[in-house]
This record gives structure tokens, sequence and C-alpha cells, in this order.
């Protein structure tokens, strides 16, 4: 395996954010890139996370072995599954690891993801420039080149830096994060006879009971109805609080997924809304957001002219890593 080769402007990149896409196509390409900038850096003592998919987590550690104790590995097909619970995993690793220049391996996009999938992890992708913005850090972002071209063409708005195992050159089609934000904002499909409730504030008791109601009906366990309740209430009283304190709530079932869907005149402020831990004592809001990612197997926000639009999806039995116990 030859070594990991860091890009030249490396003196400046030890004081700022660095967040290359390496494009892969075979296990040479990726142990060459990935395991070889895996091993420089723990080779460094730096502090290194690395959240791939299973099977290529598995080939990283068993080229590297015990070289590597140190990192910290993570099936990204679980703690990613939705996307918008990726950024706040990342920081909160950087937060513990701050003063050591911590490195990050974060492959939020693999074959056999939903279009709807792809699209948040790409806002995923911009937003991660928002948030690590002068941070000394570097967060290094595999993409296999059998991922369909416009995923690809992404990457390349994304990342500042591209390239492939031992060539980082700057992108030439690297994009403000908030343009790649409003290019994600498309126009949703629209389900067909969904459930339709009109709510104000004084209609939520009976908009919990309502959805309740549908969800016994759909076949939720109790389990799952649980986080699907509170990720509803939390939607909804969001948007009687900061959507102009009235919304559409839409319930409907597709593909096996049960999908909630609100729609209010609200706008939020911050990009990042929801991307990050909220601080319990703090009153700068953001739970009710985060909460639906922690909750929801997918969570779709657009922002539209006329509003936003919160869409959340779930399963009715949990994801395996949830099943035991």
């Amino acid at each position: 395996m030859t070594s990991y080769a860091r890009p030249s402007s490396e003196p400046v990149q030890d004081t700022a954010f660095h967040h290359p896409a390496l494009f892969y196509t075979t296990e040479e390409d990726y142990l060459d890139g990935v395991g070889g900038f895996v091993r420089a850096h723990a080779d460094d003592g730096r502090p290194l996370l690395v959240a791939v998919p299973e099977e290529r987590l598995s080939l990283l550690r068993d080229v590297l072995g015990a070289e590597c104790e140190s990192v910290t590995w993570v099936d990204m097909r679980q703690a990613g599954r939705n996307p918008g619970r990726i950024l706040s995993m990342l920081q909160e690793f950087a937060d513990r690891h701050a003063d050591r220049r911590p490195c990050i391996v974060g492959e939020p996009i693999w074959p056999g993801r939903t279009p709807a999938e792809a699209c948040e992890a790409t806002r995923h992708e911009a937003l991660i420039n928002l948030a690590f913005a002068g941070r000394p850090a570097t967060i290094l972002c595999p993409y296999d080149t059998a991922l369909p071209e416009r995923i690809r063409a992404q990457a390349h708005r994304t990342h500042p830096v591209v390239g492939g195992p031992g060539d980082q050159r700057p992108s030439p089609h690297y994009a403000d994060p908030l343009e790649v934000c409003r290019d994600c904002d498309e126009p949703l499909p629209e389900p067909a006879e969904p459930l339709v409730l009109h709510f104000a504030e004084e209609d939520l008791g009976s908009v919990r009971d309502a959805a309740t109601d549908w969800a016994v009906a759909a076949g939720l366990s109790p389990r799952r109805r649980t986080d699907w309740l509170l990720a509803v209430s939390e939607a909804t009283c969001n948007s009687v609080r900061h959507g102009g304190g009235s919304g559409t709530l839409r319930l409907w079932s597709a593909a096996g997924t049960l999908v909630a869907e609100t729609r209010d005149r609200g706008r939020p402020a911050d990009p990042l809304v929801g991307r990050r831990r909220p601080d319990p004592l703090s009153a700068a809001g953001g739970r009710g957001v985060w909460m639906m990612h922690q909750l929801c197997d997918l969570v779709e926000l657009r922002v539209l002219p006329s509003g936003l639009v919160v869409r959340l999806h779930m399963t009715p039995e949990p994801p395996p890593q949830d099943r035991a116990g």
C-alpha cells in the first residue's frame, strides 16, 4: 500500500479545515486512498474516526489491524441511516479532540442509497463546510465511482478538493454550501390519498390522537409508535411555534414506509438547525428538529417560497441495531 499523498498546501491546512472527496473504483483504490490516509494520520498520533459502510469497515480493519487500534470505527450504514444524524456525530468527535487536529473518514453515500437519502446526504456534505469552517480538522469523504453521475457531480460541488488516491486538486465546481442546499430543495413527489389534518395550537391534542389511531392501523409496533408520535408531535409543535401558528399534517404509507409531513409558513434562520446536539439549557431552540433526526429513518426538509416542509419517514420494524434487547 502506498502512503496517502497529502496536498501540497499541507502547512496551511494544519490550521484550517480540509474537506477532500476521494473517488475510488476498486478495493485496491480504497485501501490505497482511505487506508493510506488512516495509516498516515494514525502514525502522526492524531485522533481518527472512520465512519464507512460495514463492508468497507471490515476491509480496512482486516488490512490495517492492530497498527490502528486507536481508531474509532463506525458502521455508517447504521449510524448514518438517516443522513441528518451524521454531522452531529462528526462534530462531537471533533469537539472531544479539538486540541489535536482530529481526522475523520466519512462515507455518507454508497450504492443502494435511495434518491431521497442521497439528496439529504448531499445536503449534509454541503453543511459540513459551514459547520467546520475555520476549525483545524480534516474530513475525507470516499465516493464509489459506481455511484450515479449526478451524485459524483454533486461531490465536486460540496468538496473544495477532489481526486483519487495520491492525486488531490482543487475542485473547479465547488459551490457555496447555501447554494447547494437551495438546490436540494427540489419539490417532493406527491403522495396518493394521504390523510390530511389542518391544525392550530388548540388542535395539537386531537392531531396527536388522530396520528396515534393512524399509526396503530398502519401496524407500527408499540416501540416504534412511541418514536413516531414523539417525532410527529415535535414537528406539529414546531409549526405552531415557528411556522406562523398553524400548519397541515399529512400521513400516508409508501413502499413499506410510514410518512408524516408538516407544512407551515416557517423559514428556519439557521441551515444547521437540528444537526448538532442542542444544549438543554440554551434558549436558541433546535431541540425539536434534533429529536426528529434521532427518531426517524429519514428526515427531508424543503425550504420553499411558501414556507417549510418537513417529511418524516419510518419503517414499521426497527433497524437491526435497534432490535437487540
